[in-house]
């Protein structure tokens, strides 16, 4: 188990037809160095490049977001801010994306947005992201997985709720983004 609780199982009001895209935030300072308290640890060059090499691809894939939520941790919210400079969007900060965060308070801060958004981007941190993924997915928080460092995933959602409501379109791991096409050997 990884330590996520479980749920109330309370029907909240729903919201309908979405895309959500789940992002973990890119590589940061190591856990334990001594220039940064925990939520203050930044992006590392190469968390930066990434991040900007992601924001290219989803303008090429011509995706953008109605809406995007970060958790308030320096590298989760720098990650997010690398996204909405490069897609011409604006980052609101949420303590519900935080590892501590709620899932249930979540999925309600999504349901009343209004205009009701039909792309919305969460960036935070792990295990909290999969738990999150999981628990739309499968109806439960602990399904076995672990979204690396700057993976992004999309999720399809017919009616948002806090449980079983999402079918996973993709997951993109960081590894391939920014890849250059292999070179053909010559004819």
């Amino acid at each position: 188990m990884n330590g996520l609780k479980p749920f109330s199982g309370r029907r909240m009001p729903a919201l309908y037809e979405m895309k959500l895209y789940i992002l973990r935030h890119g590589d940061a300072a190591d856990h334990g160095d001594p220039r940064y308290k925990e939520n203050e640890r930044p992006l590392t060059p190469k968390g930066i490049q990434r991040t900007k090499q992601l924001t290219h691809m989803l303008r090429q894939m011509e995706v953008s977001f109605d809406v995007m939520l970060s958790s308030p941790l320096v590298r989760a919210r720098q990650t997010a801010e690398i996204v909405a400079r490069g897609l011409k969007g604006k980052v609101e900060l949420t303590d519900y994306l935080t590892p501590a965060g709620s899932m249930e308070k979540l999925v309600e801060q999504i349901i009343v947005i209004r205009p009701v958004p039909e792309s919305i981007l969460l960036t935070g941190h792990e295990p909290y992201l999969s738990g999150l993924t999981s628990l739309l997915c499968i109806g439960e928080p602990n399904l076995p997985m672990k979204l690396k460092k700057g993976a992004l995933c999309r999720l399809e959602v017919d009616v948002l709720l806090c449980g079983k409501c999402a079918v996973l379109e993709w997951l993109l791991q960081p590894r391939l983004i920014g890849l250059k096409p292999a070179k053909r050997p010559d004819k």
